[in-house]
Parts: structure tokens; C-alpha cells; sequence
């Protein structure tokens, strides 16, 4: 989930004057804690592409199929509120442009591999095996990314994936 604290911060600002009547409660007290959001339905996984991950030869490493977010919106959601998704499934998160990417777990139940590509589509940077709901661990780039893939933790490694190693994907 992209790490946004502007747009964070804005999303609780509109949710305090919109439930609280423009009351002055602190921004922590509007975050549900860990227990209250298990309620909320988990989101289906909806495929809009494939995306291959090939070696540095060019041969195929894995395909997946994959839910793209390609907007503001679909980014800050990402994979929250996930509580399963098969090995074959991934997001990939398309930017306009290249820039250092941090992404968070908030509210994200699985474990993830963070995969980050540039604009040539190598990858410059795997985080593998992000913690689910830590929000403290530092998943951020490193290299300007101008997609970011995130699969189920362990992924990278199962199949052997590396920095250097290229995407590829249709929609």
C-alpha cells in the first residue's frame, strides 16, 4: 500500500468533519485498531492483466495474473483488507512516473514480496516477506521504481526471482 501521508492525513481530516461535525478529535482516535477492521469484507481478486517475470536471458521465470492500480485510489487501497491470494496473483502498481516508492502494510493481512521496477522494467528492488500490519517496517525503494509488484511473501524467493531480472506485462 503506497505510503501517502499527505493523502492519508486527508482522507482522516475528511472523516473526522464528516463523523464528528468538524470536531477536534485526534487523528489516532479515528483509527480502527487491528480487531475492528477484521470485520470488513475481504476485496475479490478482479484480473486485469498477466505479468511475466523473466530472467536476465529473457526466459520466462513466472507468469501471473494480476489486478493493476494504475490510479490514486487503487494504489492507496492496494491489497488491503486481503486475507488470501493465490500464488499465481499479484497487484501491480503502474506510476506516471519514475520516482523513490515507499510502500507500508497498513491494514494488509498477508505477508508480501515488494517488487520494484523501473522504467527499463528491471527490478532494482525486492522487500521479501513484508510483516502483515507493520506499518513500521521500512519497504521503500532505494532506486527510482516506476512499477511496484507486490505478490505473496515468499514469492521472490520461491521462484528465484532477483534484482536485475526483468517484468513484462499486458492488460
Amino acid at each position: 500500500m503506497i505510503k501517502n501521508k499527505a493523502l492519508y492525513l486527508l482522507l482522516t481530516a475528511a472523516v473526522i468533519l464528516t463523523s464528528c461535525g468538524g470536531g477536534t478529535e485526534s487523528k489516532k482516535e479515528n483509527i480502527k485498531s487491528n480487531e475492528e477492521i477484521t470485520d470488513i469484507p475481504e476485496p475479490k481478486f478482479l484480473k486485469e492483466g498477466e505479468l511475466s517475470f523473466l530472467a536476465k536471458d529473457g526466459k520466462e521465470i513466472k507468469k501471473i495474473a494480476i489486478e493493476i492500480a494504475d490510479d490514486e485510489q487503487q494504489q492507496t487501497q492496494g491489497l488491503m483488507y486481503r486475507k488470501s491470494m493465490a500464488d499465481e496473483q499479484g497487484m501491480l502498481f503502474i506510476f506516471p512516473d519514475s520516482d523513490i516508492r515507499n510502500f507500508w502494510m497498513h491494514n494488509t493481512f498477508i505477508s508480501l514480496d515488494i517488487i520494484y521496477a523501473n522504467e527499463k522494467n528491471e527490478i532494482v528492488k525486492i522487500c521479501k516477506n513484508a510483516e502483515p500490519l507493520n506499518e513500521n517496517q521500512n519497504l521503500g525503494s532505494d532506486k527510482n521504481a516506476k512499477y511496484v509488484i507486490e505478490v505473496n511473501g515468499g514469492f521472490s524467493d520461491k521462484y528465484g526471482i532477483a534484482e536485475g531480472d526483468r517484468i513484462s506485462f499486458k492488460r
